[in-house]
């Protein structure tokens, strides 16, 4: 031993730590790296996350090549320092146990934590080079990886904790991808990433949630002047109207306005006419996920149908532009005078029509009106009083003090909402 220098001994045992160091970094990194986006380079023809993605889709053989040059080389660290302390200080029961204490910690900091906390906040940028790394050491020591895996898996099967064999990239739950989606706004533009959120909720909403009520809906009353009825074909902003003779209690079917633009100034244009231009309505049951729903509109090529209860009543309407701009936001023309902003004033207070989805009060307010019954303000406000209530009268709902400016027949045209004291 006094042929080798100590100073060679101590150069050996930091190229020891440097190369547990290694190992115990791509440990961390690979194991932390974005699958996804190593799929996506790979497929992109990236060579090292090709490599990466091999090594991921054989974790055990990875791992085994990682943890044998891990553990192979600690311990040839821990016998060296062992030499190296009886070189300097004999066979000292303390010297030996403050050389232990010494390589303990040694390889704690410049061999495990600090590598591995590099490894875990640099995994992605790491992983496609250490595959160029880990490819060739897994070949080299394939035999003595396989030997070890082989014990390795009779252990687990003993304790029937043999893993699956996954074909493929790992499934994830909508829950799971919901929350990767979330996780990602940064990386992706603001309206890209309401867009993808929005979708995730339609199967969590259903037709009721989304459709016009039936206080706000436009009909084509037939009962009516035919001069009226002309008139109001030519001034409408809806192509499709529900066409009934005195309420959508007697519905008779759906009219592309359209399809009659260039018959309105036709003398022979009738009543009979308009008749031979109607479809037939169509029902929704009234709790029915939107998600369905737009899947049954794309198949069966349908824009509009008419949600109705378990005894046939209309409660609303639903169109394919309805469930679009739930995800997308709206994109429609509004009538005029009419806006969809929403937002709250200088003096803390917004003004809206009584007939507003509490959703939408909830997304463009910050308020937390309860939507798992009454779907609009004025339907919550009604199930309060269970009465119609005067104008003037103030209430709280849900934490939130509400004001019914007007109120019009039997609902609560326009309500001013005060915003919440924050605590």
């Amino acid at each position: 031993m006094d042929e080798i220098p100590l100073s060679a001994l101590l150069i050996v045992l930091v190229v020891l730590l440097a190369m547990s160091a290694f190992f115990s970094l791509s440990e961390t990194a690979m194991m932390a790296s974005n699958r996804f986006r190593l799929r996506h380079l790979a497929q992109s023809g990236h060579r090292g996350a090709q490599k990466a993605i091999s090594l991921l889709d054989k974790t055990d053989k990875m791992l085994g090549v990682i943890l044998l040059g891990n553990n192979l080389v600690n311990s040839a660290a821990a016998t060296l320092v062992g030499v190296i302390t009886i070189a300097l200080f004999g066979e000292e029961k303390w010297a030996l146990a403050v050389g232990t204490l010494a390589v303990t910690f040694a390889i704690l900091v410049f061999s495990e934590i600090t590598p591995k906390i590099i490894g875990a906040t640099h995994a992605d940028r790491l992983a496609v080079r250490l595959g160029y790394i880990l490819t060739p050491l897994l070949r080299l020591f394939y035999p003595a990886v396989w030997f070890i895996n082989l014990f390795a898996s009779g252990l687990l099967r003993l304790f029937r904790l043999t893993p699956k064999s996954s074909d493929g990239p790992a499934k994830l739950s909508p829950e799971e991808l919901r929350s990767l989606v979330l996780e990602s706004s940064h990386l992706m533009p603001q309206k890209h990433h309401a867009i993808l959120s929005s979708l995730f909720e339609l199967n969590n909403i259903t037709v009721e949630d989304v459709m016009t009520p039936r206080g706000s809906i436009e009909i084509l009353d037939l009962d009516q002047e035919w001069n009226e009825v002309h008139a109001q074909l030519a001034t409408s902003h809806h192509s499709r109207l529900p066409v009934c003779r005195e309420s959508l209690d007697q519905l008779i079917g759906v009219l592309p306005v359209r399809r009659l633009l260039t018959n309105l100034g036709d003398q022979d244009f009738d009543e009979a006419a308009l008749l031979q231009q109607l479809q037939a309505p169509y029902y929704i049951a009234p709790g029915t996920p939107v998600f369905s729903q737009l899947a049954f509109f794309q198949e069966n090529r349908q824009r509009i149908g008419f949600v109705v209860d378990e005894y046939g009543e209309i409660l609303g309407l639903l169109t394919l532009e309805d469930i679009i701009e739930e995800f997308v936001g709206d994109f429609t023309t509004s009538l005029p005078g009419l806006s969809h902003e929403l937002g709250w004033s200088e003096a803390g207070d917004a003004i809206v029509e009584g007939s507003r989805a509490l959703r939408d009060l909830n997304r463009m307010l910050g308020l937390d009106f309860p939507i798992d019954g009454p779907k609009t303000l004025n339907g919550l406000i009604l199930e309060h009083f269970q009465d119609i209530p005067e104008s003037g009268t103030s209430i709280k709902l849900a934490g939130v003090a509400v004001e019914v400016l007007q109120t019009q027949d039997r609902s609560v045209v326009t309500v001013r909402i005060f915003r919440p004291e924050t605590t």
